[in-house]
């Protein structure tokens, strides 16, 4: 591995804390002069049904924040999925939250304040805006700690395998929406008798770049086990909820993103290549391989996105034996790997720990992260043209 030399510039500081959540949105606005934020007082202790969040957006260039509303609606992974509305990444913003008893996702300008409301919480956003993927936060908030929300009771919490519940696909111009893919349809998808009293949800999805089919994981474990003892199984399907393909059966996989629209990158385990690496899938095929070196992969599951036409990854680790999560880049052209940084990971309690989550710009110059390695969740910018500019020749 090489050191890479880059300047990595605290965006926000305390008293508050900040951060923008997962790894697989744009934060910047489409002229990259703003990034969007949740703002909060406290990050050691589990969310209650009566936290809120603010949700703003931050100058770049002066580390001003901006409040534009709150939330109801947020965990600690991955906020209020709010992100720029890819119909009109400029000035509108999209997130969730809870009015009047239930979850939905607002879409706000920014400047005139006008909005409207979708009836679904947002999963996933198409990247064209017009569509949507929701899936069940309150089963999440019990299953997985961390990445639902607290405060409505999931209406399926007594069933194993509902029947009426699962992916939702929505048309985010008019709110129309409908059951796509059922908990009981993908458990009947080449089942095995390990799903038998386990209760089945979905988590992290994501519409593959032409919008024409999307990626999700099917975990399941037994209620009372701890929430990280799932078992999971990885597809990708049509908008429409058609031609699911089950990508990975394996016991594992972890975080992922579409290479191109037909491969997917995916840190998982394979019973032909024992161990845990990062694997290169074609999506509705069973072609599958390692990606990367064994460098690449010796340092476990990352967050990992593309840009530059899917031939540089960033990924980073989970807190190592020092406490520090590193932050890299990979080309994967000539097996170039990269270290960017390393940082220091609070120890606070597992749903709320402080990952990375690394995020291009929309240009691929810059990449944006969340960080406690000064003692609170902060956000952290870098100008990587440098890096980019010697990895492309």
């Amino acid at each position: 591995m090489q050191k890479a030399e880059i300047e990595v510039r605290a965006l926000t500081k305390g008293p508050h804390h900040h951060y923008f959540g997962y790894y697989d949105k744009f934060c910047w606005n489409k002229s990259q002069g703003l990034i969007l934020a949740h703002r909060i007082d406290f990050t050691d202790r589990p969310l209650t049904k009566d936290d809120k969040a603010e949700i703003g957006v931050i100058e770049e260039s002066t580390g001003k924040f901006e409040k534009i509303a709150e939330t109801r609606a947020w965990c600690w992974q991955q906020g209020a999925m709010l992100q720029w509305y890819p119909a009109e990444p400029e000035g509108t913003i999209m997130y969730n939250d809870n009015q009047d008893g239930q979850y939905v996702c607002v879409i706000k300008n920014i400047r005139t304040g006008k909005e409207r409301v979708l009836p679904r919480p947002v999963a996933s956003v198409s990247r064209n805006g017009k569509w949507s993927m929701s899936i069940n936060f309150s089963r999440l908030a019990v299953l997985r700690p961390g990445y639902g929300y607290e405060g409505i009771p999931d209406p399926f919490g007594n069933e194993d395998i509902p029947k009426d519940d699962g992916i939702f696909w929505m048309n985010n111009e008019t709110g129309k929406n409908k059951l796509i893919i059922s908990t009981a349809q993908i458990a009947a998808f080449k089942p095995e008798s390990r799903m038998d009293g386990r209760m089945h949800r979905f988590n992290h999805l994501q519409f593959s770049p032409d919008d024409k089919r999307f990626i999700f994981l099917h975990r399941y474990k037994k209620k009372e086990d701890h929430d990280a003892n799932h078992i999971t199984r990885l597809y990708t399907a049509d908008i429409d909820g058609g031609s699911i393909c089950l990508l990975n059966e394996n016991d594992f996989t972890s975080h992922f993103d579409w290479k191109d629209s037909s491969h997917v990158i995916a840190f998982a385990a394979r019973s032909e290549n024992p161990g845990w690496k990062y694997f290169l899938f074609t999506d509705q095929s069973e072609e599958v391989k390692q990606y990367g070196t064994a460098e690449l992969s010796s340092f476990g599951d990352g967050h990992c996105s593309f840009a530059h036409n899917g031939s540089i990854m960033m990924t980073d680790t989970y807190s190592r034996g020092d406490g520090n999560r590193m932050l890299m880049f990979y080309n994967d052209r000539n097996g170039d790997l990269f270290e960017l940084g390393r940082f220091y990971s609070q120890p606070w309690i597992t749903q709320a720990r402080c990952d990375l989550h690394p995020r291009w710009s929309r240009d691929g110059m810059k990449v944006c992260f969340d960080s406690s390695h000064e003692g609170t969740r902060q956000i952290y910018v870098a100008d990587v043209s440098g890096l980019i500019e010697k990895m492309r020749k």
